[in-house]
């Protein structure tokens, strides 16, 4: 597709039909039909979607100097939608339209593109939310007459516990899961903890501080005096002793972020790793286990299932389970569809209380462009 798309009378028809397909079985499983402003405030996107969708953002300033941005995507303007309504829950949402994406170095693909999907918000019972998000995709797609598709899963609330379990401080924790998007920090976070030794170039004595001190008499404080260093010094060692990993666990869990592979097997082999350093993360293998078979029930083949430990796709929001859905066009393999749960979303929208969401994009042209290359 040209990175500016016309729609021709044949290609509007086709996008047309599909769109009243999805609609329909979206309003017969009962969400309604809603559709978000194409502008809406930059602020929205920028400061809550994640580096991808940043980048990506069209950003522009109206004449009062207002800063806006074309929706980039749905979910986000949606939610917020529903917060500033103070919408009653649970509350099943479904679209259809267009989005805005720019594309760094990819000049030959579309900077918009129509997104079809659904959100469930508010619904209490995660378990029951995953499965009915899952059989929508699955049916959804179809609905359109696709039938060769693969997909891709993960659960960051499967790392999230793992990450709790280790014996590192609070903030620690938190810092190895705000940062489990980017290519190779974790990994190199864990390696240190289990294999580096911070502690070893820190003064973790008050009489060690105090020589460094009065070596460096001449010095100047920076306004502090010298009961409120060594203090701080003090703390920034006894912190930097508490930041170490067994290296077999360090090791386990390095190992565990690199499993990928059909979905059965993959699991096996995280819950046996776990088991060689003692970590019992069982009932979030047991749901990943229980969407799995979900998805077997949908005459989904396990073989065409993938779990990757280390996948949390490219948007921030997400805190739980995610999944991609691939087909082929006539280029290649491509995405067409994904998803995944964002239980913090509608709080950091202004919600009073925590509202558990969880929902489905699809990327409409693209499963008319698998269908037409024999995805079907």
């Amino acid at each position: 597709m040209p990175a500016f798309p016309y729609y021709d009378t044949k290609a509007i028809d086709a996008l047309n039909n599909q769109a009243m397909a999805l609609l329909g079985l979206f309003a017969a499983r009962g969400y309604a039909r809603e559709e978000p402003s194409v502008l809406q405030p930059a602020e929205l996107f920028l400061d809550r979607s994640g580096e991808e969708i940043r980048r990506r953002t069209f950003t522009l300033t109206d004449p009062s100097g207002r800063d806006l941005a074309l929706r980039p995507d749905l979910t986000i303007a949606i939610c917020r939608q529903a917060v500033e309504d103070r919408r009653a829950f649970p509350a099943r949402i479904a679209y259809n339209g267009l989005v805005f994406r720019h594309q760094p170095g990819e000049a030959q693909r579309p900077t918009q593109f129509f997104q079809a999907g659904v959100e469930l918000l508010g619904l209490e019972d995660a378990a029951v939310g995953d499965n009915e998000i899952l059989s929508l995709a699955v049916e959804a797609l179809q609905a359109c007459g696709l039938k060769d598709f693969s997909w891709r899963v993960g659960d960051l609330g499967l790392f999230g516990a793992l990450v709790d379990a280790l014996a590192l401080p609070p903030q620690w924790r938190a810092r190895l899961k705000r940062h489990f998007w980017r290519p190779g920090y974790v990994e190199s976070m864990i390696y240190w903890l289990g294999h580096g030794d911070g502690a070893a170039k820190l003064p973790g004595t008050r009489a060690a501080v105090e020589a460094l001190l009065d070596a460096q008499a001449d010095a100047p404080l920076a306004g502090r005096n010298r009961e409120d260093i060594i203090a701080r010094a003090l703390g920034r060692a006894a912190e930097a002793a508490s930041l170490h990993l067994d290296t077999k666990i360090a090791d386990a869990v390095a190992a565990l972020l690199d499993i990928s592979g059909p979905a059965p097997q993959a699991l096996a082999k995280v819950r046996a790793l776990l088991g060689t350093i003692g970590i019992d993360l069982g009932p979030q293998l047991a749901r990943m286990e229980a969407r799995l078979a979900t998805l077997k029930s949908l005459g989904v083949d396990s073989a065409r299932v993938q779990f990757t430990a280390h996948f949390g796709r490219n948007m921030e929001y997400y805190t739980g389970f995610v999944f991609e859905v691939w087909a082929r066009d006539k280029e290649g393999p491509v995405q067409i569809a994904g998803g995944g749960r964002y239980d913090s979303m509608m709080e950091m929208l202004g919600a009073k209380r925590p509202v558990s969401a969880v929902g489905c994009a699809i990327r409409t042209e693209r499963v008319l462009a698998a269908k037409q290359a024999g995805g079907v």
